[in-house]
């Protein structure tokens, strides 16, 4: 004779989290409150901070930051030389390249000058200007503001090009217009 034992089996889970396991998506990583040193030969030349990350492996795999995005860039010495802030970034891992979106502000802070604009764009591996846009801009220094259409910098934002200016405004403290 034959006989069969059949054993039932079974566990509990809490609801919530059988949900949150069941909403991920596969080949989609998760992390919060991210801080990211980028190095060159041992030394960091930048640190990026955001409170949310993701990082997607697709047929095009990228890192996302959608709820904004702060980086600091460092010369040799470790001081900090400018700073980069948007609400949304996404880094193409094919082309090294950062798109940048939502509030961008580039401040360069050896100068004190400070970039303002929609979009900007990354790219670590172009020569000479690593970050540009072909969208409306506004360049705020100590005595100028311009605002123009297209723009193209170097890390440290020492070396500008305005494309298409549109306008210019220079500051000049009240001391110095004539009393009647």
């Amino acid at each position: 004779m034959f006989s069969v034992l059949i054993l039932f089996t079974g566990c509990e889970a809490d609801e919530a989290e059988v949900k949150n396991l069941t909403a991920r998506k596969p080949g989609v990583e998760e992390g919060k409150n991210v801080n990211i040193i980028y190095t060159i030969s041992g030394k960091a030349k930048a640190k990026l901070t955001s409170p949310l990350m993701y990082r997607v492996k697709d047929t095009i795999a990228y890192v996302e930051f959608p709820k904004k995005i702060h980086v600091d860039f460092f010369i040799d010495t470790g001081k900090v030389e400018s700073t980069l802030d948007a609400l949304y970034a996404k880094y193409n891992e094919s082309e090294s390249k950062i798109f940048l979106r939502d509030s961008v502000r580039f401040i360069g802070l050896t100068n004190g000058d400070t970039l303002y604009c929609s979009e900007l764009y990354w790219d670590r591996y172009r020569p000479t200007y690593q970050f540009y846009t072909d969208k409306k801009v506004q360049i705020r220094t100590k005595t100028h503001i311009i605002d123009g259409v297209g723009f193209e910098t170097n890390q440290d934002f020492t070396d500008k090009i305005i494309k298409n200016i549109t306008n210019s405004y220079i500051k000049v403290p009240a001391a110095d217009f004539p009393v009647n």
